[in-house]
């Protein structure tokens, strides 16, 4: 939980920090190479103000202990804060989630997250994130959802 409250302030820190400037427009289409958890390790497209996504999803419940999963998901796009040519965004993502491991084992599983995207340069961006998964037979986990990823922008 205090994780979770850390991750929070951090996204309210740098949403209002951006609120600061003049608010833009999301590119037409993005193509993201995503090499940390959030939303996966995988790949994304965004057209206007919705991506889809698959790939691998590494969390940990529990300190020291990684549950795996595979995970496709929806995320939409809004309020774009900055002066870049891309600028950074809020988000909110619904994903199904397939165990691979542990005692999420072939289980079935939903997704939904809250966070916020900072573009650091150029298409380079880190996410900050809290997610809450919910399976059969389990009890729903709330946990952040770090991200970086590599984007290519393809503005009209």
């Amino acid at each position: 939980m205090k994780k979770s409250i850390q991750v929070l302030a951090l996204m309210a820190f740098f949403g209002l920090s951006s609120f600061a400037v003049v608010a833009q427009k999301l590119s037409d289409r993005e193509f993201s190479i995503n090499g940390f958890r959030n939303p996966s390790v995988g790949v994304e497209y965004r057209y206007k103000s919705f991506s889809v996504h698959g790939g691998y999803y590494p969390t940990n419940f529990k300190s020291g202990i990684t549950t795996e999963f595979a995970k496709a998901g929806v995320t939409y796009w809004f309020l774009p804060v900055g002066k870049k040519e891309n600028p950074s965004s809020f988000y909110s993502t619904v994903a199904y989630a397939r165990g691979l491991t542990r005692d999420y084992k072939d289980k079935n599983a939903l997704i939904g997250e809250v966070g916020f995207r900072w573009m650091v340069w150029k298409g380079l961006n880190i996410r900050f994130g809290v997610a809450a998964l919910t399976a059969k037979g389990e009890s729903v986990k709330i946990n952040p959802t770090p991200g970086i990823s590599y984007s290519f922008f393809f503005n009209k």
